[in-house]
């Protein structure tokens, strides 16, 4: 014992301590506790503390991983959806470094910015940001977004690139990009992308080609198709930066569509305006009743944002792997007029070949939950996952305004073993998840499955005679003549409400 502390309650002093150093208090009067068996005058307010975080389960829900570095440029006020994606942005605010709020034009919208409708959208997120604290840390102040609230210039496209286009939103870019920090930037570009392209060019016109080179590794773009003539720009002037992005004007053929597109053997309900009432405008306190009414579609930005949700199956380095944000392959893409389908205008920009590749749509092969029909596409690598994405926006929505014992929390899926396995040709192996846990002691299903298109195995493995339901799947690796890697998805879902889902990636080398 020290000092009439038991060695099991040490244990949750240590704990404790642990646990303020994950929020940021990197000193305190419980580590000289620990260390020399003594307190001091100040223990008893501590103590109240650490109380509190011992009783927030928030805490325990908090990620200890790097922290994405993101920004977003927004055509606001050129389409409702903007604003609506906006809201869904800032409910999963704690899982970013969010570097800047840009208002921009477009080409639906290319003499305009509009940086106050985004304060409007902050000031909701700040009567809800006390709240949203309850159930997990790491939510931006106010303050803190509101300062990286910045403008472009209310031009269109390459008119506000050059000399003497500066404005507050380039100079930001490059103030956030020459920061000493080696974390890539993630542009989510709702609208036009001419601010970042003036930042580019500032870059290149000011700085040494090898200075201007490590900055440009920095950049990682997802341009929701193509929004004015500065996306296609940027990908021929600066061939290295990584861009995701439909190319073209039109959007008949983008990716992003599956995320509100009522196709065949997609969840429509999920996106219907009954249920956006029900789980995210009405009753949902501030932020819920700024989510405006689709005018055209839902969130048509928000796949931008994502992949690079933390839920283990996204890896934003490697769109290829598929995620809630789509399923994208680094090539060349055949040139294709764009201008044409439901999305056709007259006087529209010409579409230009592209010249160097990108990463770009990629297809999907599933059977549909909803009708049990198969569906190919690109647009399938995003709606796939709707039901899920949808439930799990609706529950951070409750956590706008209601106590941590009211709502539904993600479980926490664990591996019995590494995420990479090794295994011979025609051996068996085990996909275990053992030590998978739920923070709200839900029941909770687990359902293993094979990725074909993530791997470079293209069979299918069969899972047979066992259940893809079972937490520990014994699987028989194929029978192959060359290295080949596959995908395997642990998808877990809770039966809370809405029930939540996350998963863990098992990528397995099989070598013959």
């Amino acid at each position: 014992m020290i000092d009439g502390v038991s060695s099991s309650n040490l244990f949750v002093v240590q704990f404790l301590a642990y646990l303020l150093k994950k929020i940021g208090m990197e000193k305190c009067d419980f580590e000289i506790f620990i260390k020399h068996g003594k307190m001091k005058k100040t223990t008893p307010i501590l103590f109240f503390v650490f109380l509190f975080v011992l009783f927030n389960p928030s805490h325990l829900l908090a990620q200890n991983f790097p922290k994405l570095r993101v920004m977003v440029l927004t055509d606001i006020e050129a389409d409702p959806d903007d604003t609506e994606s906006m809201i869904r942005f800032l409910t999963y605010a704690n899982q970013w470094d969010v570097e800047g709020l840009i208002a921009t034009t477009s080409i639906h919208q290319k003499a305009r910015v509009a940086p106050e409708s985004i304060l409007k959208v902050l000031a909701a997120y700040k009567i809800a940001r006390p709240n949203l604290l309850k159930h997990v840390l790491g939510y931006p102040t106010y303050d803190d977004l509101q300062s990286k609230v910045k403008k472009g210039l209310a031009v269109y496209g390459m008119q506000g690139v050059g000399q003497s286009k500066n404005s507050e939103g380039s100079d930001w870019i490059v103030k956030v990009l020459e920061k000493k920090d080696d974390r890539p930037v993630w542009f989510c570009v709702w609208g036009g992308p001419n601010t970042l392209a003036q930042a580019l060019w500032t870059i290149k016109n000011t700085k040494s080609a090898e200075e201007a080179e490590k900055i440009y590794k920095k950049v990682r773009v997802y341009t929701i198709s193509d929004q004015d003539d500065s996306g296609p720009w940027i990908r021929k002037n600066f061939p290295n930066i990584f861009f995701v992005v439909t190319p073209g004007y039109n959007y008949a053929n983008a990716t992003w569509l599956g995320i509100s597109f009522p196709v065949p053997g997609s969840n429509a309900d999920v996106i219907s305006n009954e249920w956006l009432a029900k789980n995210i405008q009405q009753g949902h306190g501030p932020m819920g009743a700024a989510y405006p009414d689709v005018a055209y579609g839902m969130e048509g930005d928000t796949p931008s944002f994502l992949g690079l949700i933390s839920n283990g199956l996204n890896d934003p380095e490697h769109p290829n792997y598929g995620g809630w944000g789509g399923r994208y392959e680094l090539y060349l893409p055949p040139f294709e007029d764009s201008n044409q389908g439901m999305f056709k205008r007259e006087n529209w920009p010409k579409d230009e070949p592209e010249t160097r590749p990108i990463w770009t749509n990629a297809k999907d092969s599933i059977v549909s939950p909803i009708d049990k029909k198969s569906y190919v596409g690109n647009r399938e690598t995003i709606w796939r996952w709707r039901t899920e994405f949808q439930n799990d926006f609706a529950a951070r929505m409750q956590w706008t305004t209601k106590e941590f014992s009211e709502c539904n929390h993600p479980p926490i899926p664990m591996l019995a073993h590494s995420d990479h396995l090794t295994v011979k040709s025609g051996q068996q192996f085990h996909l275990n998840a053992a030590g998978t846990t739920d923070p709200d002691g839900d029941s909770m299903s687990y359902f293993w499955f094979q990725y074909p298109e993530a791997g470079t195995y293209k069979g299918i493995v069969s899972f047979r005679p066992y259940s893809p339901n079972l937490y520990d799947l014994p699987v028989t690796a194929p029978v192959v003549d060359s290295v080949q890697t596959i995908h395997f998805i642990l998808k877990v879902t809770d039966k809370g409400t809405p029930p939540l889902t996350r998963y863990k990636r098992v990528i397995v080398t099989v070598t013959p």
